[in-house]
């Protein structure tokens, strides 16, 4: 396989990165697991975040084969949590065509070295509580559980992993 290539996504990606969570949206709501509603990921939706720099590219061979948004402050999953001490990632996607291929591990790999990279401890995450399979893979990579919490009408339950030992966190 070749080598997933990471880069920021520019202001001309936002329809890649819009197909790319659109696709996955499909998938999993056609597997019984919607995400996110198709309003969320609609161009127009997105384009702000993806101008601020904030959602990032996988690429293999130079073709888009999965997006991940990566930012420095959470206040609406994470407003009780230090912002100077963690990154938080959200819509990870990984285009069906790359599925199983490593691209969503190397974008949270990406993820966590550009976190220690700036000199914080946690990257953090956030996934509806009542996704078991979801969570088992970020368990797997070794996030760990930190807390539940109400978030409108969802339940999240919020991950860690500390990037300065590679490893979770314990308390």
């Amino acid at each position: 396989m070749s080598e997933i290539q990471i880069r920021q996504a520019a202001p001309q990606d936002t329809v890649i990165v819009a197909d790319t969570l659109g696709e996955a949206a499909s998938w999993l709501r056609q597997s019984g697991m919607p995400l996110w509603r198709d309003d969320e990921l609609v161009p127009t939706r997105i384009a702000a975040e993806v101008n601020a720099g904030l959602f990032f590219l996988a690429e293999v061979s130079g073709h888009p084969a999965g997006v991940v948004k990566f930012q420095l402050e959470d206040p609406i999953f994470w407003p009780d949590a230090s912002h100077q001490d963690a990154a938080y990632i959200h819509r990870l996607a990984v285009r069906r065509s790359h599925a199983g291929t490593g691209v969503s591990t190397a974008l949270v790999h990406w993820a966590a070295e550009r976190t220690c990279a700036l000199g914080r401890r946690y990257l953090r995450l956030d996934t509806e509580a009542s996704r078991p399979r979801l969570r088992a893979i970020y368990e797997r990579f070794g996030f760990r559980h930190h807390s539940d919490r109400e978030v409108g009408p969802y339940l999240v339950a919020r991950y860690e992993y500390d990037v300065t030992t590679g490893a979770s966190s314990s308390r």
